[in-house]
C-alpha cells in the first residue's frame, strides 16, 4: 500500500502539471498538499525517500511543463512556491521523528533545493517575499517538529522515571515483608535453639519443647517465604495453572494471639487487649497492622531484656490504634538497635496515611504506637417498598 501511495502521488503530481497547467498558483499548492497525502505509508517506513519525493514532486508543480508560453507566464504566478508547503510538513516529520544530525542535513538540503528554485523563478520583490515565506515556514516546521520531539523525550523519561519508582518501591515493600517476617522467626530460633543447647544434657524435655518451638516456627517462615516468591512470580501466566496447592491466606489482626504464643515461646509473655468495634479490615490495613506488631514484638524480644510486654488494639470509628508497650531497658546508647526496623514500620504506616511513634517512655522501656485511617464504611442502600 506504501507503494500503491507513491505511485499515485507521482500521477497527481502530473496532473497538476500537464492537466492544469493553466491554473493558478494557490490551486497547485492545495493539490501538492493534497497529494502528499498519498506519502503517508511511504512517510512511516522511510521518510528520507518520501522527503526527496516530495521535493521532487513540489519542484515539479513550480517549474511546470517546458513549454515555451507557461514559461512566460509562470513569473506572475507567485503563489506557484506555496507547493513547497508539502516539502514543509514531511521536513516536521523527520525532525520530530529522526536523529538531530540527520534532520540538520535534510533541512540543508530542502532549504537548498527551495532557494535554488525560487532564485531561478522569481525576481526583484517577488523573489524577497517568497524567499522569506520559504523560510518562515521552514523554520515553523523544524519548530513545530522539534516541539513534537522534545514533548516525546519528555513523556519517555516521565514513563522511565514511574517505571524505576514502581520498582523502588516493589523493592521496599519486599524488603519490609522478608525483613519483618524472617526477623522475627529468627529471633525466637535463635533463643530457643539457645535454650536448648543449655538444657539438652539437664533436662531433655525443656530441650524438646524449644526443638518443637524451632520446628514450628521455621515451618511458618517457609510458608511465608513461599507465598512472597509465589506473590512475585504471578506476571508467569503459568503460575496460577500450575496444579500448586493453595496458599494460606496473608496473616492479619486475627493472628496476633498466634503470634502471642510464639513470643511467650521466646520467653516473652504477651498481654493482647482489644477495645473497640472489631470488624474486617482492608487486607493493606490488617497486614501492616500484624507486621508492625510482629516487629515491635522482635524488637522486644531482641532488646528490651524483659519477660514481657503489652499489646493493645484499637478499633476507632475513623482510625486503628495498635500500641505495643514494654518496661525493659528502652533504646540503646546509639539507638541504631532497632536496624530497619522503626524505618519499615515508618514506610508501612507513610503508605497508608497513618502516624507512628516510636521511642523511649519516661517511665521507662519503649512504646511503639500506630494510628492507621480507617476507610469509611460503604453503607448499604435502603430498600425501596
Amino acid at each position: 500500500m506504501a507503494w500503491v501511495g507513491g505511485a499515485l502521488y507521482f500521477v497527481m503530481v502530473a496532473l497538476l502539471v500537464w492537466g492544469a497547467p493553466r491554473a493558478s498558483g494557490t490551486v497547485h499548492a492545495v493539490g501538492s498538499l493534497l497529494a502528499v497525502s498519498l506519502l503517508v505509508g511511504v512517510l512511516r517506513r522511510m521518510p528520507l525517500l518520501a522527503l526527496a519525493m516530495t521535493l521532487l514532486g513540489a519542484t515539479a508543480v513550480v517549474v511546470g511543463p517546458p513549454s515555451a508560453a507557461y514559461a512566460s507566464l509562470s513569473v506572475s504566478y507567485q503563489g506557484q512556491f506555496l507547493s513547497y508547503l508539502a516539502v514543509d510538513l514531511v521536513l516536521g516529520f523527520i525532525v520530530a521523528t529522526r536523529t538531530r544530525r540527520a534532520s540538520i542535513v535534510v533541512v540543508g538540503v530542502s532549504l537548498t533545493v527551495q532557494a535554488l528554485v525560487i532564485g531561478g523563478f522569481a525576481h526583484g520583490d517577488n523573489l524577497i517575499v517568497n524567499g522569506v515565506i520559504a523560510l518562515l515556514a521552514t523554520a515553523a516546521s523544524c519548530t513545530v517538529g522539534l516541539l513534537s520531539r522534545e514533548r516525546r523525550e519528555h513523556a519517555v523519561a516521565l514513563r522511565s522515571q514511574e517505571v524505576a519508582e514502581a520498582v523502588t518501591a516493589e523493592r521496599l515493600r519486599i524488603a519490609r515483608e522478608l525483613h519483618d517476617m524472617v526477623a522475627h522467626s529468627i529471633g525466637i530460633i535463635a533463643i530457643q535453639a539457645g535454650v536448648g543447647s543449655r538444657v539438652i544434657q539437664t533436662q531433655p524435655a525443656e530441650a524438646r519443647e524449644a526443638l518443637r518451638a524451632i520446628e514450628t516456627t521455621s515451618r511458618q517462615t517457609l510458608s511465608g517465604l513461599r507465598r512472597t516468591l509465589v506473590a512475585l512470580r504471578q506476571a508467569d501466566p503459568g503460575t496460577a495453572a500450575s496444579g500448586h496447592a493453595p496458599l494460606e491466606p496473608s496473616p492479619g489482626l486475627a493472628d496476633i494471639e498466634r503470634l502471642a504464643a510464639a513470643t511467650a515461646d521466646a520467653g516473652v509473655r504477651v498481654d493482647v487487649r482489644r477495645s473497640g468495634e472489631q470488624r474486617p479490615l482492608p487486607a493493606d490495613i490488617d497486614l501492616s497492622a500484624y507486621r508492625i506488631v510482629q516487629e515491635a514484638l522482635t524488637n522486644v524480644i531482641r532488646h528490651a531484656g524483659t519477660g514481657r510486654c503489652r499489646v493493645a488494639i484499637d478499633y476507632g470509628n475513623d482510625e486503628l490504634t495498635v500500641e505495643v508497650v514494654d518496661d525493659g531497658r528502652g533504646a540503646t546508647e546509639n539507638g541504631s538497635s532497632h536496624g530497619f526496623g522503626i524505618v519499615g514500620m515508618r514506610e508501612r504506616v507513610g503508605l497508608l496515611h497513618g502516624h507512628l511513634s516510636a521511642g523511649p517512655r519516661p517511665e521507662g522501656g519503649f512504646r511503639v504506637m500506630a494510628r492507621l485511617p480507617l476507610p469509611e464504611p460503604v453503607e448499604a442502600p435502603a430498600e425501596v417498598r
